[in-house]
């Protein structure tokens, strides 16, 4: 229930996406999303990253990793969905990376 009710108050738009997260135990998958066009602008995720770090590292470097992406796109500002998932861990860490990529929340 607590997926549903936060997916409403939740929209992005094409200049401002929102920024869904999915953690599985071995991935971190996040893709920005325009909810008015209902399409995936960009997404990224773990299994792109080549290297062996802890999950928490890895988490980071996606969120690095996807704000290339939107600056490149000339994204600046977001949604962050953090889906059900609490803010800490590895959903705290991605949002860092985000954050230290230079996009604003």
């Amino acid at each position: 229930m607590k997926k549903k009710t936060s997916k409403f108050k939740i929209s992005g738009a094409t200049s401002r996406p929102r920024v869904c997260v999915f953690r599985s135990n071995k991935e971190i998958y996040a893709q920005a999303i325009s909810d008015i066009d209902s399409k995936t602008i960009i997404s990224s995720s773990s299994k792109e990253i080549n290297e062996k770090k802890s999950p928490v590292e890895m988490s980071f470097l996606v969120g690095e990793t996807l704000a290339k992406k939107l600056i490149e796109a000339k994204i600046t500002e977001i949604v962050y969905d953090r889906n059900k998932y609490r803010y800490h861990g590895r959903i705290k860490a991605l949002a860092e990376g985000l954050r230290k990529g230079g996009i604003k929340f």
